[in-house]
C-alpha cells in the first residue's frame, strides 16, 4: 500500500500545480510563468472545462494518467518550457523557450505503468476480480440456446416434476392466476471460479391476493449472535461444525391455499398448451414460500427428537443420551454442531428420507462469510463479499487508509450538495451493504451506523465518508474476527456512551461488546432514541441496552445447559452510571431518566449482573461510540479479537 499512497499523492499533487498555474493566467502575472509541456496539456485540459481530476471518487485517479510517458520535456533536445503569457508564434513566446530551464516533471511508478504484484507463496488463492466470459442470460430463449444453461433448465423442470409441485387443471372464470419466469446465476467458489449453472423456475409473487392464494409470510432466521456464540462453544470443546444445504428447498413446502400459475416457458405442454398449474408444494418467489418451507423443516426436525428454543426460533436443541446437537437455520443453509460426528451421520440420513440433502462437510463458507479453521480456532472472513463490493464501486485500486472515519470529521445532515437520484439509489445499495459487512467486522460498526442516518437525502459529504469506509476496508480485506478455544463460560460486556455527539439532533450514541470467555459474540452501536440531559443518563442508557442484551444471551445459555459460576460483568466507564445502578439514594435526584432503564438496578439488588468502572482507556465499546485516532483504534481493533487472515 505504499506505492499506493505514494502515487495518489503525486497526482493530487500534480494536479494542484495545474490550478495554480491557471490561476496564474487568468491573473496575467507580470513574469512569465514556465510549465512542463506534459503540465501545461493538463492545464489546457482543466481551462477547457473537463477536470483534471475526475469528480466520480469511486474511479481511480491513475486511470487518468497517461497510458504511458516517453522522456520529460526536460531530457528531449530542442523541448523546453511554454510560456502561456506570450501569445503563440510570437518572438517572446521563441525567447521563452530558449531561455527557460529545464523543468524535471513529477514522476510515479503507476504514472509509468510499473506494478509489482504480490507473489504469495504460502499456498493463499486470492479472490480473482475477473468474471466469467460467459454472461448469465437474461430470457429462457437465449437460455435456451447454450447447452449448460439448457442442462440447468432441464434439471430443474425434472426435480420440479419429481417433487409433484403441481398437477395440471382445466381454467376457469375468477381465479387469480399468476405468471412464472426462470432466472439464471452462475454460483461461483470463494475464488471466484465457476461452481454450477444453476436455473430456478420463480413464481411471480407480487401478483398474488391477500386472503386469496396467501395470508402469514413471515418466516424467522437464525440471530448473528447465535451462529457466533456456537461456534465459540464448538471451537472451546472441539467439537465438529458441519454444513448441511438442502436443494430446492422452498419446493418442500406445503401450501394450505389455492394458488395458480401459468406454465413455465419453455415447457409447455403440448397435448394441454392452455392448462393451468395448480400448485400443491410450494415454488420459489412465492410470498408463503419461506413459512412454508421453515414449517415442514421445523415439524421433520420436532419429529427426531430436537426441541426449539425460544431464544431463537431458529435454533433446534437435542440434548439426549449423553448427545449434545445444535441445528442453526438461515433459509436452506443449515449449521450442525455436535458433540458426536456418529449422530451427525445418522442425522442426515434421516433427513435425507424426506428431503434431497447436499453434505457440504466441515464448513467453510455460510452466508458469504468465510470460515477458515487454524490449529488454534477459526476465522472469520468477508474478503470475497469485500472485494465484490470494491469491484462495484470501483475502488479496487483505491488508496487505503488506518481508520474507516476521520476523528475530527462532524457530518452534519446538510453539509455538501444533494445527490442526483441515480447516485442516492447508488449510496443507499453500497450502505446497505457495508451493513451486512459489519456481522463480522465489529470495527465498522459505528461508521457505518453514522452513515446509515443519511439515507433519506444524502450529500456529496456522506458520499465521501462512505468511500472513506471503503478505502479502510480495501486495506483490511483480509481482516477478520477470530475464535479461540476458551476453558471459560463467562459473560463479560462494555459498554460506552458519546453523549450529544449527534450535532444535529444532540442525541447520544451508545454501544456495547459482550464477549463469552474470551470470544466476542455480541455488539452494537446505535444512536439512542431520547435526548440524555447529562452523560450519566446517556451512559445509563447504554448500560441498559447492554443489559438487555445479557439477559437474553442468559436465556439462549440456560437452554443449552451451560451454567455461569458467577453472574455476567458489565464494565462501565462513567461512575455516575456506575453509583445510579446500585445507590437506591441516588436515585431521588434522577427521576427525569425513564423508568423501564431501572430494571438495571432490579439486576444489580438481586446479585445477577456485577457492574463495575473500567478507565476510558480500557473502554473496548469506546470504538462503538465515536471516531478515534489512529493509535486508538488499533489498540480496540485488536483488543476485539480481529486479526489478519494468516496461515498456521
Amino acid at each position: 500500500m505504499g506505492n499506493s499512497s505514494t502515487n495518489l499523492d503525486c497526482d493530487h499533487m500534480h494536479a494542484s500545480v495545474s490550478a495554480n498555474f491557471l490561476d496564474a493566467e487568468n491573473q496575467a502575472p507580470p513574469s512569465p510563468v514556465m510549465l512542463p509541456l506534459s503540465t501545461a496539456s493538463l492545464s489546457r485540459e482543466s481551462a477547457s472545462g473537463a477536470p483534471a481530476i475526475p469528480a466520480d471518487l469511486g474511479a481511480p485517479l491513475g486511470d487518468h494518467a497517461p497510458a504511458s510517458l516517453g522522456p520529460s520535456a526536460a531530457d528531449q533536445p530542442g523541448l523546453n518550457a511554454v510560456d502561456f503569457s506570450a501569445p503563440s508564434g510570437t518572438a517572446a513566446q521563441s525567447s521563452a523557450v530558449a531561455d527557460a530551464p529545464p523543468v524535471h516533471p513529477y514522476g510515479t511508478r503507476l504514472r509509468h505503468n510499473i506494478r509489482c504484484p504480490k507473489v504469495r507463496t504460502d499456498g493463499t488463492v486470492t479472490y480473482s476480480v475477473v468474471r466469467s466470459s460467459a454472461p448469465e442470460p437474461t430470457s429462457h430463449v437465449a437460455a435456451m440456446e447454450h447447452p449448460l444453461w439448457r442442462q440447468a433448465m432441464d434439471d430443474e423442470f425434472q426435480a420440479l416434476l419429481k417433487n409433484k409441485t403441481w398437477h395440471l387443471v382445466p381454467p376457469r372464470a375468477g381465479l387469480n392466476v399468476i405468471d412464472c419466469k426462470w432466472v439464471f446465476k452462475l454460483k461461483q467458489k470463494p475464488d471466484g471460479s465457476i461452481d454450477r449453472y444453476k436455473a430456478r423456475l420463480v413464481a411471480k409473487g407480487f401478483k398474488q391476493q391477500y386472503g386469496v392464494d396467501y395470508d402469514d409470510i413471515f418466516s424467522p432466521v437464525v440471530k448473528p449472535t447465535t451462529i457466533r456464540l456456537l461456534l465459540s462453544l464448538a471451537v472451546s470443546r472441539g467439537w465438529p461444525i458441519r454444513q448441511i444445504d438442502i436443494q430446492n428447498a422452498f419446493l418442500h413446502g406445503l401450501l394450505h391455499e389455492d394458488v395458480y400459475m401459468k406454465q413455465p416457458p419453455g415447457f409447455v405442454d403440448s397435448q394441454h398448451p392452455d392448462y393451468l398449474c395448480k400448485l400443491d408444494k410450494s415454488l420459489y418467489g412465492l410470498k408463503q414460500a419461506p413459512r412454508a418451507w421453515f414449517s415442514r423443516l421445523s415439524s421433520k426436525l420436532l419429529q427426531l427428537g430436537f426441541t426449539a428454543s425460544k431464544a431463537d426460533v431458529s435454533l433446534f436443541i437435542f440434548n439426549k443420551a449423553g448427545i449434545q446437537m445444535y441445528i442453526l437455520i438461515y433459509v436452506d443453509d443449515i449449521i450442525i454442531v455436535s458433540s458426536s460426528s456418529m449422530a451427525t451421520k445418522r442425522l442426515l440420513a434421516q433427513l435425507q428420507a424426506d428431503f434431497a440433502v447436499k453434505d457440504l462437510g466441515t464448513l467453510s463458507y455460510f452466508l458469504g462469510i468465510e470460515v477458515r479453521h487454524t490449529s488454534h480456532g477459526l476465522v472469520l472472513t468477508q474478503r470475497k463479499y469485500i472485494q465484490d463490493l470494491l469491484s462495484r464501486t470501483n475502488m479496487l485500486t483505491s488508496k487505503g487508509v488506518s481508520t474507516p472515519m476521520v476523528p475530527s470529521e462532524k457530518l452534519l445532515l446538510e453539509s455538501g450538495d444533494k445527490l442526483s437520484p441515480e447516485d442516492t439509489t447508488r449510496y443507499r445499495s453500497v450502505v446497505g451493504a457495508l451493513q451486512y459487512l459489519s456481522l463480522t467486522r465489529p470495527d465498522i460498526s459505528f461508521c457505518v451506523n453514522r452513515v446509515c442516518q443519511f439515507l433519506s437525502a444524502p450529500t456529496t459529504v456522506h458520499w465521501a465518508a462512505v468511500k472513506r469506509i471503503l478505502r479502510y476496508l480495501h486495506d483490511t480485506a483480509d481482516m477478520g474476527l477470530c475464535f479461540t478455544k476458551s476453558g471459560s463460560s463467562l459473560l463479560s460486556a462494555f459498554s460506552d456512551a458519546d453523549w450529544a455527539g449527534n450535532p444535529d439532533d444532540r442525541r447520544s450514541t451508545g454501544g456495547y461488546a459482550i464477549f463469552f470467555g474470551g470470544n466476542l459474540i455480541s455488539w452494537s452501536s446505535r444512536k439512542q432514541p431520547t435526548v440524555s440531559r447529562s452523560s450519566t443518563e446517556a451512559e445509563y442508557k447504554a448500560v441498559a441496552d447492554a443489559t438487555a442484551e445479557l439477559i437474553w444471551i442468559q436465556v439462549l445459555l440456560r437452554e443449552l445447559g451451560i451454567s455461569q459460576a458467577r453472574p455476567p460483568s458489565l464494565w462501565c466507564d462513567n461512575i455516575g452510571a456506575t453509583y445510579l445502578s446500585a445507590n437506591p439514594i441516588f436515585h431521588r435526584r434522577t427521576k427525569h431518566v425513564e423508568v423501564d432503564y431501572h430494571f438495571v438496578r432490579e439486576r444489580v439488588s438481586t446479585r445477577q449482573l456485577d457492574v463495575r468502572f473500567i478507565s476510558s482507556k480500557d473502554q473496548l465499546a469506546d470504538i462503538m461510540t465515536k471516531p478515534l485516532p489512529a493509535s486508538s483504534f488499533s489498540h480496540f481493533r485488536r483488543n476485539l479479537n480481529l486479526v489478519l487472515r494468516r496461515p498456521d
